[in-house]
C-alpha cells in the first residue's frame, strides 16, 4: 500500500473513532467491543443493511436498549465474515504500520546518502580532472539538498503521525474508561470490579495483605420503581452511589455490581475495621430523606441498605469471597433489612 493510501486509511480510522464514541455516549450505549464494532461499521458506511436498520431506529426514536444493541450485533456483524468483525482492530493497526514505515523510510534515506558519499570518495581516489571534480561537488550538493528536503518532509510527516498517535491513545483511553464505567452512576461497573478484586487476591497471596468486601443492596428498591417509575428509581441509585463515593478512602474501590447492588472493596482492612466502615455507610445513606417533584413536596422517606461483609481468607478466590458476602447480605435481608451482617 502506498504512503498516500495509508494516510487516507489512517485519517478515516481516526475520524470514525471521533464520530462513533460521542454518538454512543449521546444515545447511552455502553462502549463495549461489540457495541463499538456496530457503530464503527455504521460510520464507515460499508454495511448498508446495518445503516438502514440504525437510521430507522433513529428516525422512530427507538431506545438503544441492551436487547436492541445485542440484536444489531448478532444480525449485522456476528453473522458477517470474520473480516468484518476484525475491521476495527485492522484499522487501528494502520497507524502503527504507518509510523514504522516512516521510520524505515528515514533510515533508507540516510543509508542512501551514506552510499553516495562512499561512491564520491572512491571517485576522488582516481585523480579526477577539473570537470569531474565539478561534477562530484555538484553531486554532493544535490544529495545534500535532497536529504534536507526529504528530512523536512519526514519531520512534518512524523509530527503529524505523532499527533495522530496521541489522539488515538486518548481515544483508546476514553474507550477503556467507558468500558469500565457504569453510565447511570459514574461508578466503576461489574467488569471493573472483577479486575479489581482479582488484583487484590493476587496482592494478598504475594504480600499477605488483608482485604474485605462489602456487598450492598438497596432495601425495597422494586417498590420505588413500581410506585414512582424508573426515573425515581434512577434517582435513588444515584443518591446511594454518591453516598458511597463520599464515604470511602482513596484506596477503596466502589462499583455498581448490577441492578440495585453495589460492591466496595476495602484493601488492607481487617474484618472489624470493615464492619465499622459498613455501619458508617449504612448510617450515612439512611440519614437523608429524598424528595421528588418540581416543588420537592413528595417525600420518598428514608433510603436504607442492607450490607453483607466478608474478609479474604486463606485459599479464597473471587467467587468464594463474593459468595460469603452474598450469604451475609441474604442474612441481613432476612433479619429485617437496614443492617450489616458478616
Amino acid at each position: 500500500m502506498s504512503s498516500t493510501a495509508e494516510n487516507k486509511e489512517l485519517d478515516s480510522a481516526a475520524q470514525i473513532l471521533r464520530l462513533a464514541v460521542p454518538q454512543m455516549s449521546a444515545l447511552d450505549i455502553p462502549v463495549t467491543p461489540e457495541n463499538y464494532t456496530v457503530w464503527y461499521e455504521y460510520f464507515a458506511g460499508t454495511n448498508l443493511d446495518l445503516n438502514r436498520a440504525i437510521d430507522g431506529f433513529l428516525a422512530n426514536s427507538v431506545s438503544f436498549t441492551k436487547e436492541v444493541n445485542t440484536s444489531l450485533y448478532k444480525n449485522f456483524i456476528q453473522e458477517q465474515s470474520p473480516e468484518v468483525i476484525e475491521n476495527v482492530q485492522i484499522e487501528t493497526q494502520i497507524l502503527i504500520n504507518s509510523l514504522l514505515s516512516k521510520i524505515s523510510q528515514l533510515s533508507q534515506g540516510t543509508a542512501a546518502f551514506s552510499g553516495s558519499l562512499a561512491e564520491f570518495g572512491l571517485r576522488l581516489q582516481t585523480n579526477p580532472d577539473i570537470n569531474t571534480l565539478n561534477e562530484l561537488v555538484d553531486g554532493v550538493v544535490d544529495e545534500m539538498q535532497m536529504l534536507l528536503i526529504n528530512n523536512r518532509e519526514m519531520e512534518q510527516s512524523l509530527c503529524t503521525m505523532g499527533q495522530e498517535v496521541q489522539n488515538l491513545k486518548s481515544e483508546m483511553e476514553n474507550l477503556s474508561l467507558a468500558a469500565m464505567t457504569d453510565q447511570l452512576t459514574s461508578l466503576h461497573n461489574r467488569r471493573a470490579y472483577e479486575l479489581s478484586i482479582q488484583d487484590q487476591i493476587y496482592l494478598s497471596q504475594d504480600h499477605q495483605t488483608r482485604c474485605s468486601l462489602l456487598l450492598i443492596d438497596i432495601d425495597n428498591f422494586k417498590a420505588f420503581n413500581d410506585t414512582y417509575g424508573h426515573l425515581t428509581g434512577d434517582k435513588v441509585l444515584a443518591y446511594v452511589a454518591l453516598a458511597l463515593k463520599q464515604c470511602v478512602r482513596g484506596d477503596d474501590f466502589v462499583a455498581r455490581y448490577g441492578g440495585e447492588e453495589f460492591v466496595v472493596v476495602l484493601p488492607n482492612t481487617h474484618f472489624h475495621d470493615a464492619l465499622q466502615v459498613a455501619e458508617n455507610l449504612r448510617e450515612r445513606i439512611s440519614e437523608r430523606r429524598l424528595t421528588i417533584g418540581k416543588d420537592k413536596k413528595l417525600s420518598l422517606g428514608a433510603i436504607t441498605v442492607s450490607i453483607g461483609l466478608a474478609s479474604l481468607q486463606q485459599g479464597d478466590d473471587a467467587e468464594t469471597l463474593f459468595g460469603r458476602a452474598d450469604k451475609a447480605l441474604y442474612q441481613a435481608k432476612a433479619e429485617g433489612r437496614n443492617c450489616v451482617r458478616g
